[in-house]
């Protein structure tokens, strides 16, 4: 009965009396519910495109922010290379500078050795016109020279006894000798320098033949064929 009466009560909009101040009131609250709802839809139609949006443009923001990171690394990365690139440069430009400048001293410290050497061995026992003095100074000098080239990164190859490296030494000839391991360095013809890692000037040196191979795992290079043009500069 209850429903009844709340059905005959509110009847039908169309049916409304609008000189009926019930019937107006009515529409007045259905009129204002319908606003609210048609509010409402627009609002959450309004809330679920900027919804919508904010996670485009978050998700543009994290394609920039992984781009930019990408670069980042890139650039870190070009960065270190550049770093090492420019400290390699600068070790080589330190150690290897002098190198030509070397390279020429030593041929003056070859004639040294050579103007020594050319004094006849009965003359400096005699000490001939003072040449035990004369040659003692020459040493000097030459050791000095060879001092102060060292202090600047440039040594002796020091290859008597050792095996022979190709890396390090020229073979000029080979000395048969069954008492020593085969490719043993024998003789030292002309001395070798390094500068730094790198060889200023390989050793020419003689190589022993005919002896013991080298044990399993200790295998020696080859001295290979002996080179003229180094046999000629020795």
């Amino acid at each position: 009965m209850a429903e009844d009466k709340k059905l005959h009560d509110t009847p039908d909009l169309d049916q409304r009396d609008l000189k009926n101040p019930r019937d107006r009131d009515a529409l007045k609250r259905a009129a204002d519910d319908f606003l609210k709802s048609r509010k409402a839809e627009e609002y959450a139609l309004a809330q679920e495109e900027q919804e919508q949006a904010g996670n485009a443009e978050l998700d543009a923001l994290r394609a920039e922010n992984g781009d930019l990171k990408d670069q980042l690394l890139r650039l870190a990365a070009d960065m270190e290379n550049l770093r090492k690139r420019t400290a390699r440069d600068v070790h080589d430009a330190r150690s290897y500078s002098v190198a030509n400048f070397a390279r020429d001293m030593l041929a003056v410290s070859d004639n040294l050795k050579r103007a020594i050497e050319a004094i006849p061995a009965d003359a400096l026992a005699s000490d001939a016109a003072g040449l035990k003095g004369l040659v003692e100074g020459v040493e000097m000098t030459e050791r000095s020279m060879l001092t102060a080239m060292e202090r600047h990164g440039v040594k002796k190859i020091e290859p008597q006894g050792q095996k022979f490296d190709p890396n390090f030494h020229q073979a000029m000839y080979e000395i048969p000798n069954a008492e020593v391991p085969h490719n043993t360095v024998l003789q030292v013809a002309q001395a070798g320098f390094v500068i730094g890692d790198r060889v200023l000037r390989p050793a020419l040196v003689g190589v022993s033949k005919g002896g013991p191979k080298q044990a399993a795992g200790e295998s020696q290079p080859e001295p290979g064929p002996i080179n003229p043009q180094a046999e000629k500069d020795a």
